[in-house]
This record gives C-alpha cells, sequence and structure tokens, in this order.
C-alpha cells in the first residue's frame, strides 16, 4: 500500500516539502479570495454604493459579480497550485538527478 503523502516510485516527501504544500495552499485561497473580493467589488459592489442602486439593476450586477468572482477564484486557486506543483516536480527532478527536460520541444540535445 502506498504512503498517503506519495505517489508511486517517489518515496515519502519530507516534512520541509509538506510544509511547503500547507504554506502554498493558504497562499492559493488568500490570494483567490482577495481576487475575486476585489473583482466583485469592481464590478458590483463599488456601482451599488456610489451610486445608490436599487431594484433590478442591483439585483443584476450582484448575480453577475457573485458569477465572475467565483469563476476568478477557481482560476486564481488553480494556476497557483498547478505552478507549485511544477515548481515541486522540477525540484524533485532536479535533486534525483534526472537532467531536465529540453528548453524547446523535439530537440533532445541543448546543442542542435
Amino acid at each position: 500500500m502506498n504512503d498517503m503523502g506519495a505517489t508511486a516510485g517517489q518515496g515519502r516527501r519530507s516534512q520541509a516539502e509538506r510544509d511547503a504544500i500547507t504554506v502554498e495552499i493558504g497562499y492559493a485561497l488568500a490570494s483567490a479570495t482577495a481576487s475575486a473580493v476585489l473583482v466583485f467589488m469592481a464590478l458590483a459592489g463599488g456601482p451599488i454604493l456610489v451610486f445608490g442602486l436599487s431594484g433590478g439593476l442591483a439585483a443584476t450586477l450582484t448575480g453577475a459579480g457573485l458569477t465572475l468572482a467565483a469563476v476568478v477564484f477557481l482560476v486564481r486557486l488553480v494556476t497557483v497550485l498547478w505552478r507549485f506543483a511544477d515548481r515541486l516536480r522540477a525540484r524533485r527532478t532536479a535533486a534525483a538527478g534526472v537532467p531536465p527536460q529540453p528548453s524547446q520541444p523535439g530537440r533532445t540535445n541543448p546543442d542542435s
């Protein structure tokens, strides 16, 4: 049976890696929340408060703001975690002594 924190063939994660993952998840959640709040306030909250909107227009702006804020939240969360996973994978590969992939697709040698 595999270790919960490891994938097949990679071994156990160190305490430093687990801590880095925890911090990165917290950062991803905080930055995604901040981005979503800013988008909502720019699209709906600000105009409603500044112009004193009410009724149907306020409801429409609120719905659009919430929808766009949810999309921004998810996109930000996924991109932050995806980039971290790529960096972590590259660090683990470098530590294992595996040479990095060529910088240009289709080339097998940096001199070619």
